[in-house]
């Protein structure tokens, strides 16, 4: 077993090396800007493999073994298309640094997630490129990766546009300009990069693209035909570089009007939707039960008949009982929602996306609801 302080000391080195090679790189000019930029994205790259490596060696049983049952799924894209079973994952905001946190999760739970979600946006910066290392090490751990991509326009560079010019506002009419062609170039790297992977991946474009107040990918900036456009548009690329193990995952804001903006059964796989209780932590929310925010949306989903998945499952713990909360959503569900096919454990314990304070989506460390969940599933094997 690998002493916490070899994790250390490999991390030091790896840090120390790449700061030497930017330093010999910065006195050649700017010219060296991008190779300054590659040094920093492959050291910490390597940096999160040693923080991977390290983690799988440390456990006893690794989670690959524990994750055996779901090898033929990850063979076999057909399978997680039509799963015999509720698939659980989880988003944790501390998991692109390192995967200690979804195993701190999965030790609280008592299981091994076959699924973990990434967010990761559009845009010129070295993060923005399709997360190939983090990809392969959620792989490599035995899981599904679930990627929610979201297209930040304003995030790209001048040089992204073929004429070298970036629109005074990259947001406005963004969809149409997706359509267009304007960004094939970036695009089609990411589809090339997810053919590469070639093991099955969740692709969650433009979530929420029906809600005019949150996302500049919404309503207020594009119609919804210009959305569908853009959505067939990246398919048809994805599919043209032969990224046919992408799962396509598309997910409406059911507060919202959102038939209209359906791209298509012909390219889209899944359908999903979030299922966050905010409690009573801001004037405009109420502690809602999990029937009340996601019973009226399953019957408007289920009539896609697509698999669905809820993208992101999780409730505060103001204004109400918490584990009862999780307690009765999961009470009976798979007979409740039988088109249900995954839910991903909404675990942000940093989440600054919808009110002035930070909020903490986090739960591991709860008795009451890690001990609900578990009652819950287990009651499904019986």
């Amino acid at each position: 077993m690998k002493s916490a302080s070899f994790r250390i000391i490999s991390t030091i080195l790896a840090i120390a090396i790449s700061s030497l090679i930017v330093y010999a790189l910065s006195h050649a000019g700017k010219s060296t800007k991008g190779p300054i930029e590659n040094v920093m994205t492959y050291t910490g790259d390597a940096v999160k493999n040693i923080e991977q490596k390290i983690i799988v060696e440390q456990r006893e049983d690794t989670r690959k073994d524990k994750l055996k049952w779901l090898e033929p799924y990850i063979n076999s894209k057909k399978l997680l298309l039509h799963p015999d079973k509720i698939l659980f994952g989880a988003y944790d905001n501390n998991m692109k640094e390192s995967f200690e946190s979804i195993v701190s999760l999965e030790d609280s739970l008592h299981t091994t997630l076959p699924m973990l979600h990434i967010f990761t946006a559009w845009g010129s910066k070295p993060d923005e490129k399709f997360p190939s290392s983090l990809v392969r090490n959620i792989i490599n751990l035995g899981s599904i990766p679930v990627i929610t991509w979201e297209p930040w326009l304003s995030d790209f560079t001048e040089e992204q546009y073929p004429d070298g010019i970036k629109p005074k506002d990259p947001d406005k009419n963004g969809m149409k300009n997706i359509a267009s062609g304007l960004y094939d170039n970036y695009i089609s790297k990411w589809a090339e990069s997810a053919r590469k992977i070639g093991k099955p991946i969740f692709l969650r474009f433009g979530h929420e693209m029906n809600d005019g107040y949150r996302y500049p990918w919404g309503p207020q900036n594009n119609s919804a035909e210009d959305f569908i456009a853009a959505w067939r548009h990246i398919h048809d690329l994805f599919l043209k570089e032969g990224a046919k193990n992408v799962i396509w995952l598309w997910s409406p804001h059911p507060a919202y009007d959102f038939k209209e903006f359906y791209p298509g059964d012909s390219c889209v796989d899944y359908v999903g939707v979030g299922v966050l209780n905010y409690g009573t932590v801001a004037s405009w929310s109420k502690w809602w039960t999990f029937k009340e925010i996601f019973g009226r949306d399953y019957i408007q989903l289920a009539k896609y008949n697509k698999p669905i998945m809820i993208t992101e499952f999780g409730s505060l713990a103001v204004g109400g009982n918490r584990g009862k909360w999780f307690a009765d959503a999961l009470d009976s569900l798979p007979q409740h929602y039988p088109l249900l096919k995954s839910i991903l454990y909404f675990h942000n314990g940093g989440d600054n996306t919808t009110t002035q304070q930070t909020l903490s989506w986090y739960f591991k460390d709860d008795h009451a609801v890690t001990s609900s969940i578990m009652k819950q599933i287990n009651k499904w094997k019986q």
